[in-house]
């Protein structure tokens, strides 16, 4: 993240908190998750983060349809 890599280069937190509109307590929050991470680590993630909440998704519909199911045939789920 850009953001990091400022502070990371010497600049100070605040007055890069500051220039992009963020609170000192995101950043740091961002650096505990993302500090030690590259740009491709990063994209990475991301892409299992948006993996596991369609995963969820698809979870929450089959336990739905089986709900249903066991309601039409008569039985108690």
């Amino acid at each position: 993240m850009v953001i990091l890599k400022q502070v990371k280069n010497g600049l100070d937190v605040p007055d890069v908190c500051r220039e992009h509109g963020i609170s000192m307590a995101t950043f740091y929050k961002w650096r505990a998750r993302f500090g030690g991470m590259d740009a491709s680590l990063t994209a990475r993630m991301k892409e299992f983060e948006a993996e596991n909440t369609r995963l969820k998704k698809m979870y929450i519909e089959t336990q739905i349809k089986n709900d249903l199911l066991s309601e039409a045939l008569g039985k108690k789920p």
